[in-house]
Formats: C-alpha cells, sequence, structure tokens
C-alpha cells in the first residue's frame, strides 16, 4: 500500500514538472529578455575567471546550454535555468521524502513551483539564482545524510567531501551561498562536535576553498573590486530606515508568493508548539540553513535599501518545514488543505497569464506619458518588449546614414550605463556585428569596463551611434559632450504594442570621439 502511494507521488511530481517546464519553455519564446538576463549574457560572451557583480557560474551555465553561444536567442539563453528548474523540484522533493515522507515532499513540490522566486527569477529567467538555488538545494540534499550522523563512516565521510564540492559550486554561483558553509559549522558547534576531530570535515572545507581559487585570483588581480562593490551595497549608514526595512519584507512576501508566505508563517509558529512533527535534527538543519541568512539580510535593510532576493535562498528550507506540517494535517482535512497547497500555482498561473498580456498585447501605458522623453518612464513591461523594434528601427536609419555618408560604414554605439547598454547590445548590435561600448563610472558600466578593452576600445577621431530610450532617457549632450565634437540628432521612432505608443527610441551621431574617456578599471 505504502509502496502505491509512493508511486502515485511520483508520477504527481513527474506531471507537476512536466507542466511547469511546459510554461516556461513556452514563456521563454514570447518574451524578450530583461535587463539582467540580457547583462549575464555577456557573461558567457565574454567568459572569465569571475565578474564584477557575480561569479562566473551563470555565465558557464550559460555556455553550456547554449552550446557556448551557438544557439544564442532568447529560448536557448533561458534554457539552463529551465533544466535547473526541473531538477530543482525533484530534489526538493527527494529531501521533503527524505525528512517525512512522500507527501510532505510532493507538498515542498508544488511550493516551490508556486514560489515567485523559484519559478521565474532562478527557474526562468537568466540569472545567478538559477545555478544557485539549484546547488543549494542539492547541498542540502547531502547535509541531512551527513549531519545527523552518531557514527561517522566512510558513508557520512564521502557525502561531506562531496558537500565540499557542491557548496563551492554554489559559491561560484553567488556569494550568499557561503550561508551554507555558516548552517554547517554552527551545527556541527552546537549539535555534532566530533565532526571536529574528523579529517573529512576539514577535507570539505579545502576542497570549496579548491573551487573558488579561481574567482579569489580574479578579485586579486582586480584589487578585490567584486568584494568591494558588493560590501559597499550593504554598508549600514546608521540611519534607521523604516521604509527600506517595510519594502524588503513586502518584497519577500512577493517575490515568495503571498500564499507560500502565509502557510510557512503558520506552519512555523505551529512547529515550535509541536516540534515533533519533523526530527529534531532535521529540524535543526532546515532552520540552520533559514535564519542566518534572513537575518543578515534581513538587518540591512534596517539601514539601507536591499533588493528582496537576496533572502530568498533562506526560505527553500522554510517551504521544506511547511510541507512537512501541512502534509501532517488530519486525513480528513486533506483535500482542503491540498488545494491550498496547490493554491500558489494557481495564483502564479493567474500572474503570468496577465504578465504576458501587459507586455506583449496590452494597449495600456503603465508609465509617464508627460513628456516625449519620460514616456514610459517607471513603466515595468517595458523591460521586456520592443527591444527587437528598436534593432529594426537602427537598420533601416543606419543603411540610409550609410549611404547619404554622414556615419561610417559598421559604426559602434555608444551608450553610457549597463541597463539599457546591454539590451542595445544584444538587440541592436550585436545581431548586426557591431561593437557597443560604455562610457561611464565603474559603478554604472560594470563588466562593460572589461568588454570596452575586449573590444579595441573607442577610437580617437571616429564617430559612433547613441541610441536612447524614453522610459530611461539621459540626455546625450549631458552624457557625451566631453568627449565627441558634436551630437547630431537623426530621427524618433516610436516602440509600439497593441497599436499604441509605448515609448520612444532616439537616435543620434556622435561625431569625432577626442580619446578623453579613461575607462575606470581598477589598478591590480
Amino acid at each position: 500500500m505504502e509502496e502505491n502511494r509512493i508511486d502515485r507521488t511520483t508520477k504527481a511530481v513527474f506531471w507537476l514538472i512536466f507542466l511547469a517546464t511546459a510554461v516556461r519553455l513556452f514563456l521563454a519564446t514570447q518574451l524578450e529578455l530583461g535587463n539582467d538576463e540580457v547583462y549575464y549574457w555577456t557573461y558567457a560572451l565574454y567568459p572569465d575567471w569571475s565578474h564584477f557583480d557575480h561569479p562566473p557560474m551563470i555565465g558557464i551555465m550559460t555556455q553550456l546550454f547554449s552550446l557556448n553561444l551557438f544557439l544564442s536567442n532568447d529560448f536557448f539563453l533561458r534554457l539552463g535555468p529551465i533544466v535547473l528548474s526541473a531538477a530543482s523540484t525533484w530534489i526538493i522533493y527527494k529531501i521533503g521524502t527524505k525528512i517525512k515522507n512522500p507527501k510532505a515532499g510532493l507538498y515542498a513540490a508544488f511550493l516551490f513551483t508556486g514560489s515567485i522566486y523559484c519559478s521565474i527569477i532562478s527557474g526562468f529567467s537568466l540569472t545567478p539564482d538559477a545555478p544557485l538555488v539549484f546547488f543549494w538545494l542539492l547541498a542540502m540534499l547531502l547535509m541531512i545524510d551527513f549531519l545527523p550522523s552518531k557514527e561517522i563512516t566512510n558513508r557520512e565521510r564521502k557525502k561531506i567531501a562531496l558537500f565540499g564540492l557542491i557548496a563551492g559550486l554554489a559559491m561560484l554561483s553567488k556569494y550568499q551561498a557561503a550561508f551554507l558553509w555558516i548552517g554547517v559549522f554552527i551545527y556541527v558547534i552546537l549539535y555534532s562536535r566530533q565532526w571536529l576531530k574528523e579529517y573529512s570535515f576539514y577535507l570539505a572545507g579545502f576542497i570549496s576553498a579548491i573551487v573558488l581559487t579561481p574567482l579569489l585570483i580574479w578579485n586579486v588581480e582586480n584589487n578585490f573590486i567584486s568584494f568591494t562593490f558588493h560590501t559597499a551595497r550593504v554598508a549600514p549608514t546608521f540611519e534607521f530606515r523604516l521604509d527600506y526595512f517595510l519594502t524588503e519584507i513586502l518584497g519577500q512576501v512577493a517575490y515568495n508568493n503571498p500564499v507560500n508566505y502565509v502557510l510557512i508563517v503558520v506552519a512555523l509558529i505551529s512547529l515550535f508548539k509541536k516540534r515533533d512533527l519533523i526530527e529534531s535534527e532535521y529540524l535543526r538543519i532546515l532552520l540552520l540553513m533559514a535564519a542566518p541568512l534572513w537575518l543578515v539580510f534581513t538587518s540591512f535593510s534596517i539601514f539601507r535599501a536591499t533588493l528582496p532576493h537576496w533572502t530568498s535562498p533562506a526560505f527553500l528550507p522554510l517551504i521544506l518545514i511547511a510541507a512537512v506540517y501541512w502534509s501532517n494535517r488530519p486525513i480528513e482535512n486533506q483535500k482542503r488543505v491540498f488545494f491550498w497547497i496547490k493554491l500558489p500555482s494557481y495564483f502564479l498561473g493567474t500572474l503570468l497569464i496577465i504578465a504576458l498580456w501587459l507586455i506583449n498585447y496590452s494597449p495600456l501605458q503603465l508609465g509617464k506619458k508627460s513628456s516625449v522623453t519620460d514616456f514610459g518612464e517607471d513603466d515595468f513591461t517595458q523591460d521586456l518588449y520592443g527591444w527587437n523594434q528598436v534593432g529594426n528601427a537602427f537598420e533601416n536609419i543606419s543603411s540610409s546614414e550609410e549611404k547619404l555618408g554622414t556615419m561610417p560604414k559598421d559604426a559602434g554605439i555608444v551608450s553610457f550605463k549597463w541597463f539599457p547598454g546591454a539590451h542595445l547590445d544584444f538587440y541592436v548590435a550585436h545581431p548586426r556585428k557591431r561593437n557597443l561600448f560604455l562610457i561611464g563610472e565603474m559603478n554604472d558600466i560594470h563588466k562593460y569596463g572589461w568588454i570596452n578593452n575586449k573590444r579595441g576600445g573607442l577610437q580617437k577621431g571616429s564617430d559612433y551611434y547613441h541610441i536612447a530610450v524614453s522610459n530611461l532617457y539621459k540626455d546625450p549632450n549631458e552624457l557625451f559632450k566631453n568627449y565627441f565634437e558634436k551630437i547630431e540628432p537623426i530621427d524618433t521612432v516610436e516602440i509600439k504594442r497593441a497599436g499604441k505608443t509605448m515609448r520612444y527610441a532616439f537616435f543620434y551621431r556622435l561625431k569625432n570621439y577626442n580619446g578623453g574617456f579613461t575607462n575606470p578599471l581598477p589598478s591590480p
């Protein structure tokens, strides 16, 4: 009877993974890349041991799934996150099954799929969170095997050595994966000190360090610029900011799905009253995988602006706690409970339908309309729409300019910040074999500090195009007046959706570069 129940649960998880993956694959064919996604494309285009913002794993993953960018359209760039999300759903099911039973695993898989962070931010979008979540869950699957063991045998030694490798790969995905080791270390100190006498514990740490060696070498060669950048983002200002804190909390609720959030909170409150629902060793591991990360980054928000997805990996163990609690409800209530477990996925599905309509088909302008130069500002749909139209407009304008002799053939493009610079690079410059350069401070141009050099840099005396969009408009005369002899407008193009103007694209000539821009790369 138990075997039949497991078989039914496994089939249900497979169907869940199949349907969720099908939805993500469909969306990948429909939506243009967002500003983070096109920026991370450059990690694969110009691979390195590490990068200004993040470690190299997102670039490595993109190279693998796009066959080193041989298949480089929107769909194939998102294929890696989609495949890893399917695998991650199966892993969280296996963890839930191990710590409780197959029903808890099934509930965990549904809550994972209903999470906006797990399904979209890390499960669909080309972001470092895609490999981070995958390796984080793999590490947790290993931890629940080796940490609670009363006797350390070769089996546990192999598991912790593999954990060292997986944790290292997680840190090569995103820096906050260091909290995997923090959680293990706290557990060992508090509950399992025999590991401190075990050579395999230190071997696992050494393996993680070896995996991270290229990242550390890159940072040494670049004056620790990546660490400096992230430290500045979280350094406290010692000015209490309730608005930042509330934004962080509300962001956590939204990113993890409001229904999920409620189910998690109810489960946590109830479990602290009745802790025997989960074996104490498993509960400790799950809480130590959640609490340190959540407390650190949520406390940062008291003093400065943070991004809610920084804490989102902490919700992976909380999803498992909620799954165990709700799967243990009385049998007569299970039909109603299962409805609530599935509700986050229904809610997310509804949001995706609305979002797809708003982004691709809606005649509604959700942003500003006060002037041509800010038309569409604050409209989130502009991030994922209209860039192919900009590219087509540039095709026509540059062809006309070159025929008239007002611009040289194959002239490059200059922009001022990584967004919209990376969008213009992916949708406008790169498909037409033109170079795009960014002029600005390091915190504005990010990896393009290195890309500028890889592309040979701006050439003195040369002419370039500049493209501005109204939702992210900056006056090119203010941006570039110190670097070019003349800045001349060429044309203004309407970017339309459903027959309505959504924003404007402005095209300029930047004439006779004077060589005055100094690329702000750090000195080693």
